[in-house]
C-alpha cells in the first residue's frame, strides 16, 4: 500500500477583509522560500512582514491563498500599495472615457501673441545710418 501526500485545499477568505490564519501564512511564506515578492529580499527572523495580494483587491484580485505573497513592511509595502492605487486610477479613467462618462477636455483659450513686425529679407536693401 502506497501512501500519497495529503493535498490541502486552497484557503479562500469569506470576505475581502478576512485575514489568513497562521498556518496559511506559513504555507505562503514557504511557497515563496521566505523572500519578499516585491523586493526579493530574504525575510529574516525578527523582520516584520505582511501577506500581500499579488493582484490587489481594488484591481479585481481575490482574497485567496493563490493570490497572496509575503512582503516586507515599510518601503516595499508602501511602494506596492502606491502602484496598485495608481493602476486602479488609470483603469478607472480609461473605462470612464470609453463609456463616455467624462467630458473631453476643452482647450484653454489664450489671448495669443503680439504681432511681430515683418522680417527683413536678404534680398532687400539694408538702410542703415552710417553716422557721416
Amino acid at each position: 500500500m502506497t501512501e500519497t501526500a495529503r493535498s490541502t485545499k486552497e484557503w479562500i477568505g469569506k470576505t475581502p477583509d478576512t485575514r489568513p490564519p497562521p498556518h496559511v501564512r506559513l504555507r505562503i511564506f514557504e511557497r515563496y522560500k521566505g523572500k519578499c515578492h516585491w523586493s526579493g529580499i530574504t525575510i529574516r527572523p525578527g523582520d516584520h512582514w505582511d501577506v500581500d495580494h499579488v493582484i490587489a483587491l481594488i484591481n479585481g484580485g481575490e482574497n485567496r491563498e493563490g493570490n497572496m505573497a509575503p512582503i516586507l513592511r515599510g518601503k516595499p509595502h508602501k511602494e506596492k500599495t502606491a502602484q496598485d492605487v495608481a493602476e486602479k486610477s488609470r483603469v478607472y479613467r480609461k473605462r470612464a472615457a470609453h463609456l463616455g462618462l467624462t467630458k473631453p477636455r476643452q482647450k484653454i483659450k489664450s489671448r495669443g501673441f503680439e504681432k511681430v513686425p515683418e522680417q527683413r529679407r536678404a534680398s532687400s536693401p539694408i538702410e542703415k545710418w552710417r553716422g557721416f
